[in-house]
């Protein structure tokens, strides 16, 4: 199995998005990037410790490919707004990739100008190594799904969506597919 590491914003939603694709094993919420070893949930939402919320994502490389959990992290959070997602504020709540290896680096900084082209503001998400992962107090552990939730609804607009409405871009019909079934089906295999 292999590990990769995001936080983008509040990490329950984050989480149930990487929970829905085929291969990956495991998610574990938690905080990292910080200085406080074992910090609490109160003291990384005092934005005093330099943790972000953060998803670990274990995954078998054979089913799913690192780009393609890139492709969900950027689908699943707006990566121009700085220490903010939605009503979420704070450095807590920053985009970032936090890479492993020197592989998973190149795969973040490629995706990054990818996703940069695609996007009239820039881009703010931080790609730094890996730190001390430390996991979220149990109760933040799968929080949507306890609760029968399938998502986080942040309710902000990305460029993107933003371009649709000012019809710079077509907006395409919902196809009751989920995130993860458009992802897989659209990119190329890896192998």
């Amino acid at each position: 199995m292999s590990e990769a590491i995001f936080a983008a914003g509040c990490f329950w939603g984050v989480e149930a998005a990487f929970r829905e694709i085929p291969g990956v094993t495991a998610t574990t919420v938690g905080y990292t990037g910080g200085t406080v070893e074992t910090p609490s949930y109160r003291q990384v939402c005092s934005g005093r410790t330099g943790h972000a919320e953060a998803v670990r994502v274990e995954f078998d490389p054979a089913r799913v490919s690192y780009e393609q959990l890139l492709d969900v992290f950027w689908a699943n959070h707006d990566p121009t707004t700085l220490n903010r997602q939605g009503w979420d504020m704070g450095t807590q709540y920053r985009s970032a990739i936090f890479f492993k290896d020197a592989t998973q680096q190149a795969a973040a900084r490629t995706s990054l100008e990818a996703q940069q082209g695609r996007r009239r503001k820039p881009i703010v998400t931080e790609i730094t190594p890996a730190s001390p992962f430390y996991a979220a107090e149990d109760y933040h552990q799968q929080y949507l799904e306890k609760r029968g939730q399938a998502s986080c609804q942040i309710g902000l607009r990305t460029d993107e969506a933003a371009d649709v409405d000012n019809g710079r871009a077509e907006a395409k019909p919902h196809s009751g597919e989920s995130l993860w079934q458009k992802l897989l089906k659209t990119r190329p295999s890896s192998n």
